[in-house]
């Protein structure tokens, strides 16, 4: 296995390797990488390629300095690294020549969270015996959802399902929604442009208001926008009543994956139903757009009682997808000491970095 650290002329080539491989992720791409240089993360690209010279690995590490400790930094490879994690002699050399790049950077971890299904042992087998220990966490699971719910777009034999039978799968209720938002007026606006992007914040600030999450700057989407719209990885979609915007959406389009990431809804004339009708606007565009899978992603793990993401998943639930759970967050140590130091601090830490992040 060759590892090398490339440049902007192999972008393509590694964004090719990460949209088709079969859990490859929009996180993973080169773009992705420019999108977090923007509020403070530095990105390292990797590429591995075998004997033949087949690229086999790959990897957009994101680096930054730790708040206190300005000479040492984190390596963070989010929904990575990518490669066929059954290989254990590959999965064994991969992680050495990274782990060896962030010994050369100061790096006390190196974090990953890939979305490798829980189910697949041997794959968790083989990071754990590269070095990789589970960083325990509740709730949504980690930096990035240890849940997702995902609704397939081709059968068990990879044939396109049509959108009858797509639609049949809904549960009655939803099915009866999508109609009611539909006779009542509700209008989706599926060809939306920058100009449309501060009627979604708008929306998103009264989301995160309502449900008590934080929000990030405006600068963020604008800058998403930017970098991943002209690429064809990102389409925006709001919906109307009696042309008052009453909810919206952002969604990433990687490979033959589509990604609900973002949603934003009003608290005005919600009995009208626009979230089912602007849910099955983005499925059939990922139909239409050739998609496997329709990724509504992050849920709350399944468990015994009522969390303030229940009725997140009672809502994604009555689309009939699979409910997936992943390994979730692993750490591979590189500095003992500071990794001891960094997980006393942790929660500070990440309240100070996350703030940063939000802030800009």
């Amino acid at each position: 296995m060759r590892i090398t650290e490339i440049t902007e002329a192999r972008r393509d080539t590694f964004n090719n390797f990460v949209a088709w491989f079969p859990w490859g992720d929009l996180l993973q791409s080169w773009e992705w990488g420019e999108l977090k240089a923007k509020s403070g993360w530095q990105p390292i690209r990797l590429l591995a390629e075998d004997d033949s010279g087949e690229v086999c690995a790959a990897a957009s590490i994101l680096k930054k300095p730790l708040p206190v400790f300005k000479h040492k930094c984190i390596f963070y490879i989010p929904r990575g690294f990518v490669m066929d994690t059954i290989d254990r002699d590959a999965v064994l050399e991969f992680t050495a020549g990274i782990k060896k790049l962030a010994r050369k950077h100061g790096a006390i971890l190196v974090k990953i969270d890939p979305p490798i299904e829980i189910s697949d042992s041997v794959s968790l087998a083989n990071l754990q015996a590269a070095g990789f220990r589970e960083v325990v966490s509740d709730g949504f699971g980690g930096t990035q959802p240890k849940c997702v719910m995902q609704l397939m777009l081709t059968d068990k034999n990879n044939k396109e399902r049509s959108l009858e039978d797509i639609f049949g799968s809904f549960k009655e209720k939803w099915r009866y929604n999508i109609r009611l938002a539909e006779r009542r007026g509700v209008k989706a606006k599926t060809e939306c442009t920058k100009d449309d992007l501060p009627v979604f914040y708008e929306l998103l600030k009264e989301t995160c208001e309502r449900d008590g999450f934080l929000v990030r700057g405006y600068e963020y989407f604008s800058n998403m926008w930017d970098l991943l719209y002209p690429k064809g990885y990102l389409k925006m979609f709001l919906t109307y009543y009696e042309d008052t915007p009453v909810s919206g959406s952002l969604c990433y389009l990687w490979g033959d994956k589509a990604m609900y990431t973002y949603g934003a809804s009003s608290n005005q004339f919600r009995k009208h139903m626009p979230n089912h009708l602007m849910q099955w606007e983005m499925i059939k565009w990922a139909h239409e757009s050739n998609c496997r899978i329709y990724d509504f992603r992050g849920v709350s793990p399944k468990k015994e009682g009522e969390d303030k993401l229940s009725g997140l998943n009672r809502f994604k639930e009555g689309f009939s997808p699979e409910f997936v759970e992943y390994i979730g967050e692993y750490d591979l140590v590189v500095d003992g000491f500071f990794y001891g130091l960094w997980v006393k601090l942790l929660p500070r830490a990440r309240q100070l970095m996350k703030k940063a992040a939000v802030s800009k």
